[in-house]
């Protein structure tokens, strides 16, 4: 007779787990918890508590060791830096940044591969931008042949848009153009005024839109805000060091306390899941496995739900290494699509130029936004040789004594000069669609480990003919745009990066109408284990060409409400 510890059996059992504590992980807990389940949230790294563990969200430039420059040694840590991604990691913000040393990963192409492991995730770095997919969005697949239709339809993630962007909190103007669907926003941070200039002209010339960027920084609190302990935002741009004031939306500052005003979330730290167990005689996933990154002591933990919100590569991994007699290739791997169809927004080209006028306008305060330009490319009337399309984010700015840096001259007169702004300039880079592909791929190397006997990742991971041509009309059309309306010195630019840069990875676990080809059904939930649910980036079927978070969350409060719904009806 086997002897079953059921007092430890019981204290590790839940409603629902949620794996993954970042932008989806705290939906889902929220979500879950709100709607009356008992939840336990595990996340893979440290805890980083809101306010008391934001260590340099307060530290002036000048006392930074380096001076917000990157030291060797991190460098040496973090292969996304030393390849010049910058917004990634930076001297304030490296602490909150996984190491590729620390955690390898194989490249059989280059991949940026940027991650947060910690309490919050990425949603501590994450860039703000929030947009509501369009129409075409959910169309295009089926209408071009590039990956599997959605199941799902713009109309069916409408309402969830509304329902998260109010606790969100997006500021923004509503423009009521089809290419980018308004939503529920708070008032908008002002353009500056070469920008509104700009949104005028092109608007006159070209007949497209020039937006404020829609960013999920608070330009008013709400009850809904404050009743969390969020403030409006103090306009510091100092985001990516993580805010003490809640100005800006994450885990930490929103979705956590939320769930745990409920009282029916545990939050598990250190705790990398390694598999999810599956129940053959039920056939049902019943738990995971967990092993703590300090000790590797494994623990198994059971609930009647999982949700995997690990992101997008993880979460695919954890499939991959979830085998049974049931599932010999990985947790709900029939279609062998797991891992398979990544997809990173295809960005890094676009242009510059110098502003003439505006010399008396300056601005007040640190805006953490910029300027969007949506799609206009393939959009309506317009075809091009290539498919699908992209969007400008950036915005004006005027030059400040660290122009002084590559001027020659010296003394008081010099000094005196570089007190004063300098020129205005604009920059716009492009982001557009990468298509799905099943070639582009991760997989597991089973031969090699990290140090917590886990086979290392491996991606095999390239933009095609389509991205390239898109890249070239990203550089052309803004300079075209720039001389139209009468900037200056215009300076294109295809600035080298690699897949993953942009840090929108996603596909590795899609949704589909058919199971021989996707893993997720129209309601987030593995076709062949309807108990476990996948909301984070690894559930998309195609990248669209705007910043995606806003839409894996629309997708987790609606997955949630269906699997509590199910619950009820005893139908998991």
């Amino acid at each position: 007779m086997v002897n079953l510890n059921i007092n430890a059996v019981k204290s590790h059992t839940f409603d629902a787990i949620v794996v993954g504590s970042g932008i989806t992980g705290g939906w889902a807990a929220k979500e879950l918890t709100e709607k009356g389940l008992n939840v336990l949230m595990l996340e893979r790294g440290r805890d980083v508590k809101h306010i008391e563990d934001y260590k340099t969200a307060m530290t002036d430039i000048w006392d930074f060791q380096h001076r917000n420059k990157l030291s060797r040694e991190t460098l040496e840590k973090y292969t996304t830096a030393a390849r010049g991604n910058a917004y990634a990691v930076q001297e304030p913000s490296s602490y909150l940044f996984e190491s590729d040393t620390d955690q390898p990963y194989i490249e059989k192409k280059p991949f940026d591969w940027v991650r947060g492991y910690q309490t919050g995730g990425k949603s501590l770095m994450w860039g703000r931008h929030s947009y509501r997919w369009n129409k075409e969005d959910f169309e295009a697949n089926a209408k071009d042949g590039h990956g599997v239709d959605w199941p799902i339809r713009y109309e069916d993630l409408d309402s969830w848009y509304t329902y998260v962007e109010k606790f969100v909190g997006i500021s923004g103007l509503k423009e009521g153009y089809d290419a980018l669907p308004d939503g529920d926003f708070l008032k908008p941070m002002p353009f500056l005024q070469p920008e509104q200039y700009f949104r005028e002209q092109v608007k006159s010339k070209f007949g497209r839109l020039v937006t404020i960027g829609r960013t999920a920084n608070l330009t008013e609190a709400k009850e809904c805000h404050t009743a969390v302990g969020r403030t409006a935002c103090q306009y510091r741009s100092l985001c990516i060091r993580g805010c003490p004031f809640g100005g800006y939306f994450s885990t930490q500052s929103a979705t956590l306390p939320a769930a745990m005003q409920t009282k029916r979330l545990t939050l598990v730290n250190d705790a990398i899941v390694t598999e999810i167990i599956y129940d053959e005689k039920f056939n049902k996933a019943k738990g995971v496995r967990v092993m703590n990154q300090h000790t590797n002591e494994v623990t198994e933990y059971f609930a009647k739900i999982i949700f995997m919100n690990a992101g997008t590569i993880p979460t695919a991994s954890i499939l991959l290494n979830s085998k049974s007699n049931r599932f010999q290739n990985g947790f709900g791997n029939d279609s062998d699509q797991v891992g398979r169809n990544l997809m990173d927004h295809n960005g890094g080209a676009g242009a510059m130029a110098t502003i003439e006028g505006f010399e008396d306008d300056y601005y007040y305060g640190r805006r953490p936004t910029g300027l969007y330009v949506p799609r206009f490319r393939n959009w309506g009337n317009d075809k091009q040789e290539y498919l699908r399309g992209f969007g400008y984010q950036g915005g004006a700015s005027r030059g400040n004594w660290n122009r002084g840096i590559n001027k020659d001259g010296f003394g008081a007169d010099f000094k005196d000069s570089l007190g004063t702004p300098g020129d205005w300039g604009m920059m716009l880079i492009g982001i557009g669609e990468m298509l799905p592909n099943e070639k582009n791929r991760m997989y597991h190397d089973n031969d090699k480990k990290d140090k917590w006997g886990m086979p290392l990742v491996t991606f095999d991971v390239e933009r095609g003919e389509n991205e390239q041509l898109m890249r070239k009309a990203m550089s052309q059309d803004m300079a075209e745009m720039y001389e139209a309306v009468g900037f200056k010195n215009i300076r294109p630019f295809d600035f080298p990066s690699n897949p993953g840069m942009g840090i929108h990875e996603m596909g590795t676990a899609r949704m589909g109408k058919d199971p021989k080809t996707s893993v997720l059904n129209k309601n987030n939930q593995v076709h062949d284990c309807k108990n476990v649910f996948i909301t984070d980036g690894s559930a998309m079927a195609s990248s669209s060409c705007v910043n995606p978070s806003l839409t894996y969350m629309a997708l987790t409060a609606r997955a949630a409400d269906f699997a509590v719904n199910e619950l009820k009806k005893k139908n998991l």
